[in-house]
This record gives C-alpha cells, sequence and structure tokens, in this order.
C-alpha cells in the first residue's frame, strides 16, 4: 500500500477480506499509526516529509519487492496520479492498482485533459497556460474576469487562486506556482474562466480492460474550503433523472476518450442554469468513495483489485441503481474560527458512536499524534439513510456524540451545517460557507450551556481531587464542618464558584448564579440539573486541560494555573505563530515601518500556505526567525511596536 492514514487502512480490510496479504510502507512519524498495525507486513521510509518518503517511488518499490509483494494501490494523493510511477511499477514486474500510465499522463496535465476532452464532445471552460513570457494581462482579460489560476499537476485546492482584478493577478500566480512545486513537483500553473458559486458536481466511472467503462451516478461536492471538499454526497439534489443520464453519458465518453481502466471520477462544475463544465478527470480512487459504495452497494476498492487482475466488470457494476442517500464528512484538526488554520498535538481521545446506517473510514485511534507533515484530516463520517433528511440527521448525531480530545477540530462546523436550513433544502454551492459566516466564526453556538460545563469540569477535578485524599476520604466532595468561602477553579474564559452548604448546593460561573441541583459528581462522570433541564456529562481530564462532552455539546477547559508564569507572557506588538510548520519567507527586516495587516513572515505547513501580518502600524523592532526554521505553534516570529 503506497499512502498512509484512513485510505491505507481501507484498503488494506477490503484486500483482507479478499484473502489478499498487505504491507504498509510507513514515514517515522507515522511508525505507531493504525495502518500499520493493520498491515500483514511493513517497512520504514526513513524520514518525515512526503519528499522524503510517500512521494519516493523507488523506496515503494524497494519495499515491495523485499517483501514479495506483486502489486501496489496507491490510494489517493501522493503517488496516486503519477503517470512514472505507474510506468516504474510495471518495469519491476508490479501490479499498478490503477489506470494505465497513458490514461494518468493524458490527464495529468489538466491544460491537455481538457483539449481531449473537448475533442471528445465534452464540454469545457476557456482557459489559457501561464509559461515564463507570457503577458499575464492579456491571457486574463481574453478569458474574462474573474479568473483562476491553477496548478496544471495535481489537485485537493493546492496551488489554486481567485483572481478578480487585474492588480491581483501576477502575485496569485507566483503564489500558486510556489505552492504547486511544494505540492506536486511542478510549478506549471494556468488560467481558466472562474464560474461564480457553481455546484461542484461529479461522476464516479469504472472501466476494466475489456474496453467497458460505466457509470455509478454521480456525487455532489458543492461545501469547500480551500478549494477543499468537507461534505460529499451521493446522489446530488440537483440532479434529475435527464442530467444525471447526460452527466453519466459526458463522463463515460471521457473515461473511453483516454481507455480508462479501474476506478475513476470526472469532476464537473455546473452553473445555476444547469449547464456543466469538465473540470477535470481524477485517474484514482476518490476521497469521497464510500457515498456511492453506500448507495450502490458496490465495493469500489474490492473492484478495483478485481479489474487490475483482469476481470471484467460483474453484472453488479453494469446494472448498478441507486438506493437511498448517503453523506460523508470530513473530521479535518483545524482551527475554523481561524481561517481553518490546522492543528496539530495528541488525540488523547477518539470515540464515534456506531449508530445505524453510520460507517467511518479513520486513519487515528488514541494516542494518536497529528503532526505538521501531512493533510491533517483525520477521519471521514458517512451516513445512509432512506431520504437526504435521514441521512444527514444521523449523521449530526453521530458527530455531536463523538468524543475528540487533544486536538480541536472541524466537528461543530460539520454539524452546524448538516443542520442549517439552505443545507437541508438543498441549496448548495461552493460559495455556501461564504454565505454562511456564522457557520465558519462558530457564533451559532448556544452559549447558554457552556456554564453547565464549566461547572461540570470544576465538579468532576474536585471528586478526583477527593477519591485521592489520602485523610477524611469519605467526605462528601467539597464538605465544610463551618460554613465558609465557596471553592473556586478557573478555566479560560471562566470562574467557577460553588458550595455544598447545609441548606443545599450553590454555583456560580464568572459571578452568575446557577439554579442547579448535583444528582452525581465523579471524577469522569457529572449529572447535573440546570434551570430544570438534567444533563449528563461525561468528563476527561488530561494534564491542564478537561474535556467535556454532553447532549448541549462539547469543550476543551484548559485549567488557569494561580500563579502565572511572567515568562509565558509575549511582548506587545509579537507575531505569534498560529501554527507550526516552515518558515517560507520573511517579509521584513529589523527597522522597518510597516502598516497593520502588511505580510510580514509566510509559514508553509501540511503543504499550505499561510501569511502573518503586522497585528499594527509600526516599526519592526525584532526578528526571530529566518527562512527555511521550523517553528511551533505561538511561538513569537517578530515584534512590532
Amino acid at each position: 500500500m503506497a499512502n498512509r492514514g484512513e485510505i491505507a487502512a481501507r484498503v488494506m480490510r477490503t484486500a483482507h477480506d479478499l484473502g489478499i496479504g498487505t504491507v504498509a510502507v510507513y514515514s517515522d512519524p507515522d511508525a505507531d499509526a493504525p495502518f500499520v498495525r493493520l498491515a500483514d507486513e511493513a517497512v520504514r521510509l526513513p524520514g518525515a516529509a512526503p519528499s522524503e518518503t510517500y512521494l519516493r517511488g523507488d523506496l515503494v518499490i524497494a519495499a515491495a519487492r523485499a517483501t514479495g509483494a506483486d502489486a501496489v494501490h496507491p490510494g489517493y494523493g501522493f503517488l496516486s496520479e503519477n503517470a512514472g510511477f505507474a510506468r516504474d511499477c510495471a518495469a519491476a514486474g508490479l501490479t499498478f492498482v490503477g489506470p494505465t500510465p497513458e490514461a494518468i499522463a493524458s490527464m495529468g496535465s489538466k491544460l491537455e485533459a481538457k483539449a481531449l476532452m473537448e475533442s471528445a464532445g465534452v464540454p469545457v471552460l476557456p482557459g489559457a497556460t501561464v509559461g515564463p513570457k507570457s503577458d499575464l494581462g492579456a491571457l486574463a482579460a481574453e478569458i474574462g474576469y474573474p479568473v483562476l489560476v491553477k496548478a496544471a499537476f495535481g489537485g485537493g485546492g493546492r496551488g489554486m487562486r481567485v483572481v478578480h482584478t487585474p492588480a491581483e493577478l501576477g502575485a496569485a500566480v507566483d503564489g500558486a506556482r510556489r505552492e504547486a512545486a511544494s505540492a506536486f513537483g511542478d510549478g506549471t500553473v494556468f488560467l481558466e474562466r472562474f464560474v461564480v458559486d457553481p455546484r461542484h458536481v461529479e461522476v464516479q466511472i469504472l472501466g476494466d480492460t475489456h474496453g467497458e467503462v460505466v457509470s455509478l451516478f454521480e456525487r455532489e461536492c458543492s461545501i469547500q474550503r480551500r478549494y477543499q471538499k468537507i461534505v460529499e454526497e451521493a446522489p446530488s439534489p440537483a440532479v434529475d433523472p435527464a442530467l444525471r443520464a447526460e452527466l453519466g453519458a459526458a463522463a463515460v465518453a471521457a473515461g473511453k476518450a483516454i481507455g480508462y481502466t479501474g476506478a475513476g471520477t470526472v469532476e464537473f462544475v455546473m452553473d445555476q442554469r444547469g449547464e456543466f463544465f469538465f473540470l477535470e478527470v481524477n485517474t484514482r480512487l476518490q476521497v469521497e468513495h464510500p457515498v456511492t459504495e453506500l448507495v450502490t452497494g458496490l465495493d469500489l476498492v474490492a473492484l478495483q483489485l478485481r479489474v487490475a487482475e483482469g476481470e471484467p466488470l460483474p453484472a453488479s457494476v453494469t446494472r448498478a441503481a441507486l438506493d437511498g442517500h448517503a453523506i460523508e464528512v470530513r473530521l479535518y484538526a483545524e482551527d475554523v474560527p481561524a481561517g481553518f488554520l490546522p492543528a496539530t498535538g495528541t488525540l488523547h481521545r477518539v470515540r464515534i458512536p456506531e449508530l445505524p446506517g453510520v460507517r467511518v473510514d479513520s486513519g487515528v485511534a488514541d494516542g494518536s499524534v497529528v503532526g505538521p507533515h501531512y493533510d491533517p484530516m483525520l477521519a471521514k463520517v458517512i451516513a445512509q439513510g432512506r431520504t437526504r433528511a435521514e441521512a444527514a440527521r444521523t449523521l449530526a448525531r453521530a458527530l455531536q456524540q463523538a468524543q475528540l480530545h487533544g486536538v480541536t477540530t472541524n466537528r461543530d462546523l460539520l454539524v452546524a451545517i448538516l443542520r442549517e436550513e439552505e443545507f437541508l433544502a438543498g441549496r448548495t454551492d461552493t460559495g455556501y460557507l461564504t454565505r454562511h459566516a456564522e457557520l465558519v466564526s462558530g457564533k451559532w453556538c448556544s452559549g447558554t450551556t457552556s456554564h453547565a460545563r464549566a461547572l461540570a469540569a470544576a465538579l468532576a477535578a474536585q471528586a478526583a481531587d477527593r477519591a485521592s485524599a489520602r485523610v477524611l476520604g469519605g467526605l462528601p466532595s467539597g464538605w465544610r464542618n463551618v460554613g465558609g468561602l465557596p471553592q473556586r477553579r478557573s478555566y479560560e474564559g471562566f470562574d467557577v464558584s460553588y458550595a455544598f452548604r447545609r441548606d443545599g448546593f450553590t454555583a456560580s460561573v464568572n459571578g452568575e448564579p446557577l439554579e442547579v441541583r448535583v444528582l452525581a459528581a465523579s471524577a469522569t462522570d457529572v449529572d447535573l440539573e440546570v434551570g430544570g433541564v438534567r444533563r449528563h456529562y461525561a468528563v476527561h481530564a488530561v494534564a491542564d486541560t478537561t474535556f467535556v462532552d454532553g447532549p448541549d455539546g462539547s469543550v476543551a477547559l484548559v485549567e488557569v494555573p494561580r500563579f502565572a508564569d511572567p515568562d509565558a507572557v509575549a511582548h506587545a506588538g509579537s507575531l505569534l505563530a498560529p501554527m507550526p510548520g516552515g518558515v517560507v519567507r520573511v517579509l521584513a527586516a529589523e527597522g522597518d515601518a510597516v502598516t497593520a495587516g502588511q505580510p510580514l513572515v509566510v509559514l508553509e505547513a501540511m503543504k499550505m500556505e499561510h501569511t502573518v501580518t503586522a497585528p499594527v502600524d509600526g516599526t519592526v523592532a525584532e526578528v526571530r526567525v529566518a527562512q527555511g526554521d521550523q517553528v511551533e505553534t505561538r511561538q513569537v516570529l517578530a515584534v512590532v511596536e
């Protein structure tokens, strides 16, 4: 398996079901990852960066030879759409589980792909390549604004910029080139007409080595952030049977034009009138393939393996029909209100309830470390229902009840989307999150029960203290022989005060009294009645952080020490790293006059660039990093006075 994380584990499970042994390759940060333990054998790829490990086709092939493997499944990303790697596998006597090198190469350049699709009768958008001597202004003017700057090789939203005015064009092209070169090893970009707020609809195709190519219906993937999908579903709520037939026919024509074999996806953008245009062909298994599996009853990985062995497509594929509705969400380690910044850390607990109709494809487990080297997706959570509404309800409940401790995630955003009226009405497009800024900001969350969760954390901590007490351990928590001052415990944003008295229990949070009854309290479980409503809270404490999960939501509370460390306070005007990563560029020097919002340092983490800007007008007093440095979250990068 030439990949990592959830897709490696997913492929291995099907291979094992088919009686096929598996070999994992792994980088140093992935040494203890679940997919490595799942494999029958594993081979280390020394290093951490993708360029040292998962992008080293020669090392993957060497691992296959060392273990006697006879086939390589590339998963998605990394080498999955690398025609050279597919050729090297063939030269080494290995079966590449995917399309032919020629088919991959024909789609490897998005520009060549568009030309080929146009000749096959598939509708395409106008565009142009950006060369070293290209007149960017003239190209963009001919295409018409807004234009999309796009990496010619690769995908996943990397190396893409939307440009609305000529003044933005040069910087957008430079940034896209750098990002594309880092993510895909090739900085070639092109310009394409940008359809404002289209739907993103794609068609799953499957081809065999006997010339058969079929459509397995469409998926809607319109809700995206940074051009990466976060919610996918099948079928699309905007596609009727007639349009489904048109989309399927166009996708099959695209597949036959390149002699496609195996599982692939033809992606389209669809405007408000229902007209669709070719976007690209992903010559691999898609991240969102589970929704197609759930509505067709097919195992696409099993079919990939059978096609690779030369079998024709079975009747279950050629006669496939839609059954119900499925929705998938991508659970990411990221800080949504902070601009979808990747988050890192140790996952102390990962528990997603196994509700009927829910499937979880995960690459992590309790104790997994989320580092800065790879994509921050933790898991895919998928639900199937008889109807779209049923699938959405089930999926939202599974996410809300999940216990995800140790790393900030996008879980709250996903739940909010699944319960939002416009989504439930099927009115989604790529501008959905822009229209719903309240979902991204987190302001949709109700604060009415946050005080109860803080109180639950404090009571659980007190119960843990009592349980470990060596003296008078049998006394109830907080008991006093003589009434005195209430007990206090502070968390970031919450000051909890409470007292157990003869006339009852009293509590306040941030000075606001709570109408509360304590029915039970232990170090891990607290049962409270607040304002006449009873709720049970699960509490999990790790070091100075307490995780509280209840029917009213989940929260991570960081305890405030009674005596602050003065050395931990950053200098006023400090620019702090919002995430761990590498310093790509330093754009200012000591003594420079800067204005608020001016870019000063550019970081790269998980193959995405992030610009850190001046917080105020002033003068750069210190620059503490240089290009190439690795920094940690909240490390001081520079100081502006």
